[in-house]
């Protein structure tokens, strides 16, 4: 990319201090200062765990022409441009968005946050467009996608600079459309700052993250802010089921409107049928077959219907195109057991309100005296408070619950599982064991866990294991070890 000029990228950025040459030609953004080549302008970030103050000498050595800082060196290199500003977080995306020429103006950009449910509702409407033969880009928790290149994917949404590199080569390539999943840490750090919105998405809101943002109020107030800064001429789409789906539009200059399936919205839905293979529905007084399973899933159809119809897609030919759509790995992904005659349910559910979800879908077609077995855990090193309430939820609404470890990162596995437990404790988890006959197990082993629920798993019954879902790993003191869950269950049920 040729060079531009320091100036052009502070257009939009209010600066306290230039020391050197605005003017100087700058060939790349960078707030790694391992990246930086030639002619690049170093970003020195504040981050969580390292302060790039601490390497801006590092990046003036490695060519870096401009430096953009909250506090100048004691000493400034010669013929280095030095630029100070009040919070270098607050307007990298300024700077990376001009540096790449604006490219969330060149397409139509929708954003989709929630606690649940965005991966399934950015993947599916970039499935949907490109089977209706546009050219559109993904960039989700699974993985990024420039048209039909994949890309992996670290961060749920990437920071500012990867971000509009990407956005920039889904331009080049021709694309039309783009779909993001916006985490509550990237409205939090201002990764999507500087971004051009066409639309914006709510799913719903469960407490999840609470270690990080240390309060729900917190939590909830990071997803309202990505609608506080939509533009008055983008579309914000919210579920009108959930509690919280007003309150996040409250202050939005976008145009609003809402998606349900129990009260009046501009879209709507109601559940004709239901099996493992698929649900008919009614969607907004058409019926459609489709091959999702559960009434969040419904929400989640509901959410991609009304975005691609706001996108000004054809309401009728939306519909043919979500009747051939697939469900997202390891989103309620189900493998059949030919020998033993009982189904598994593989998903990312690792909230209560997700395991509910989920579990109160598989009751929805569960036939005759199926059983059902969950396998679940919860990650190390995150919100704590939130493994007795999984455990709750599991519990609830299985006949046995096997409880193991899933990304136990730095703490032991055990320890984890005993939280989960503890929330086993109090009388009315008590009573479901001994009248309702409900079992637990805690088996720390994964593969061990997921083995021994389909040992158990009789005809008619369904296994959820749940937690992972699309990932291919387990973290275990720092390091990834693979480890799948959909392989796991493949090579227990023997298919």
């Amino acid at each position: 990319m040729n060079g531009k000029k320091l100036s052009e990228l502070l257009a939009e950025v209010k600066t306290l201090e230039v020391k050197g040459n605005a003017d100087v030609a700058v060939t790349g953004v960078v707030i790694d200062s391992r990246q930086v080549k030639e002619g690049h302008l170093f970003v020195a970030v504040r981050g969580s765990r390292v302060d790039g103050h601490e390497f801006v000498t590092k990046a003036v050595e490695l060519g870096a022409v401009a430096v953009l800082c909250e506090e100048l060196p004691a000493a400034c290199a010669e013929g280095v441009t030095y630029v100070r500003v009040a919070n270098t977080e607050q307007c990298v995306g300024e700077v990376a968005s001009a540096f790449f020429g604006y490219p969330s103006k060149q397409l139509q950009l929708v954003g989709v946050t929630g606690t649940n449910g965005k991966t399934t509702v950015a993947t599916t409407l970039y499935n949907l467009c490109r089977h209706l033969g546009y050219k559109a880009g993904l960039l989700s928790t699974v993985c990024n996608y420039v048209d039909g290149e994949a890309l992996p994917t670290v961060n749920t949404t990437p920071d500012a600079v990867t971000l509009n590199a990407l956005l920039a080569r889904m331009v080049e390539t021709g694309c039309s459309y783009a779909f993001m999943e916006v985490s509550s840490h990237s409205v939090v750090q201002n990764r999507i700052g500087g971004l051009y919105f066409s639309g914006g998405v709510f799913t719903n809101l469960t407490q999840d993250h609470l270690d990080y943002h240390g309060t729900f109020e917190n939590y909830r107030d990071a997803k309202k802010r990505f609608f506080d800064l939509l533009p008055n001429d983008a579309f914000a789409l919210t579920n009108a089921d959930d509690k919280n789906g007003l309150v996040m539009v409250q202050n939005t200059k976008a145009t609003v409107k809402t998606y349900s399936v129990e009260r009046m919205a501009d879209f709507r839905a109601k559940i004709l049928e239901c099996h493992f293979e698929g649900m008919y529905l009614q969607m907004n007084g058409k019926e459609v077959g489709v091959q999702f399973v559960g009434r969040f899933n419904v929400q989640n159809l509901l959410a991609v219907y009304g975005t691609a119809v706001l996108l000004g897609l054809d309401a009728e030919t939306v519909l043919v195109g979500l009747s051939e759509m697939k469900p997202v790995s390891g989103r309620f992904e189900a493998f059949r057991s030919q020998k033993g005659g009982y189904t598994v349910i593989v998903d990312y559910a690792h909230t209560d309100d997700a395991l509910t979800n989920v579990l109160t879908a598989i009751h929805s077609v569960l036939e005759g005296n199926g059983k059902v077995i969950t396998v679940c855990g919860a990650g190390g090193n995150r919100d704590k408070t939130k493994r007795p309430k999984m455990a709750r939820a599991a519990l609830k609404q299985s006949d046995v619950l096997i409880v193991t470890s899933d990304n136990p990162r730095f703490e032991e596995p055990q320890d984890i599982i005993n939280d989960m437990l503890a929330g086993l404790e109090d009388e009315t988890m008590q009573r479901l064991m001994t009248d309702e006959g409900k079992k637990v197990v805690s088996i720390v082993d994964r593969g061990e866990a997921i083995k021994t629920a389909c040992l158990l798993a009789q005809k008619g019954d369904v296994v959820l294991v749940a937690g992972k879902g699309h990932e291919d790993y387990q973290e275990v003191k720092g390091v990834k070890h693979h480890f799948d869950d959909r392989e796991e269950v493949r090579n227990a049920i023997g298919n």
